[in-house]
């Protein structure tokens, strides 16, 4: 029999964000960071909630991020190219440039909003760029003089990504990473969520003139942040409804599995984005691990990912 908390479960409803905090034609930079404190008021119970599902939500967020993170790097990867990347690759293997961005956007999803010297420089290797490594110490600190309760959290997300570009303008994919970070950490949030890097080519962060996009280094930086983070928290809490269901749907059927060893592969696809159709573990042959998702396929209680019919990926 596979056993899950019963206190993560079944949470409640994810909210939803207001339609009037999704307006992009602001009438001032006051309005649109009203716009971002409701958004972030309905997000802010999901970051802080522990629901079965959450894990798969966070990388899934990783993913669109690190998709968007491809056009600012100038290649051409799309979700499903990164995905390829990072489950099919052997086990410890390289998962080449594309797949090294995705691995850092994965664990700033995944580890607390904590900035050092070693995780940073760790980060920027992901990235592609470089550093001054003695340089890395002062931006740690800047970080935490930014995150402090009494600053806006937008504004200090929008603060740390023109820092960074104003030294180096070559590191804009940083900048971003690092207001996630900034603005996890100002809302004491136990674990950052990717989202303005998702939005960094949207229309909210672009101007009313002629579409160009707004960059950390432009004067209605400040704005832009704050109408990405309206559509970026409704888009998650849109994402965080669907695979809420989904997961409901999951943890509804387990106790129909009786393969010995499921409940790890159901929580497998309940942590992460995706989970390799050829999978083994301890109790798990891949063969067993096939006929696994074709049962739960079966029960209409994941999906298959990639579209092939070999080398599968399988997910909420």
């Amino acid at each position: 029999m596979i056993r899950l908390d019963p206190a993560t479960a079944s949470p409640a409803p994810p909210p939803t964000v207001p339609t009037w905090a999704l307006a992009t034609g602001a009438a001032s930079d006051a309005d649109a960071a009203f716009q971002a404190g409701a958004a972030l008021a309905a997000l802010d119970t999901l970051a802080r909630a522990q629901a079965s599902w959450a894990g798969a939500w966070r990388q899934r967020l990783a993913l669109r991020c690190t998709a968007a993170s491809m056009r600012l790097a100038g290649r051409t990867e799309d979700e499903a190219a990164l995905r390829d990347a990072w489950y099919l690759r052997p086990a410890g293997a390289d998962p080449g440039p594309a797949g090294a961005i995705y691995g850092a956007w994965r664990q700033l999803a995944g580890q607390p909003p904590a900035a050092t010297p070693d995780r940073l420089e760790k980060i920027l290797d992901q990235l592609g760029l470089h550093w001054d490594g003695d340089a890395l110490p002062d931006l740690c600190t800047q970080i935490e003089k930014l995150a402090v309760p009494q600053r806006s959290a937008p504004f200090a997300a929008a603060a740390i990504a023109a820092h960074v570009v104003a030294i180096r303008p070559d590191c804009e994919l940083f900048a971003w990473w690092l207001a996630d970070l900034v603005l996890a950490k100002s809302l004491r949030w136990p674990l950052p969520l990717p989202l303005l890097m998702a939005q960094a080519f949207g229309p909210a962060s672009r101007d009313g003139a002629g579409g160009k996009r707004i960059r950390p280094a432009d004067e209605s930086f400040e704005r832009a942040v704050c109408l990405a983070l309206a559509q970026a928290a409704a888009d998650a809490c849109r994402l965080a409804a669907e695979l809420a269901r989904r997961a409901e749907r999951l943890i509804a059927v387990a106790p129909k599995l009786r393969a010995k060893g499921a409940g790890d592969v159901i929580q497998r696809l309940l942590d992460d984005d995706a989970v390799s159709g050829s999978l083994t573990t301890k109790n798990l042959s891949r063969f067993a691990v096939r006929r696994l998702f074709e049962r739960l396929q079966k029960l209409d209680a994941v999906r298959e990912l990639s579209g092939r019919t070999t080398f599968r990926l399988f997910g909420l």
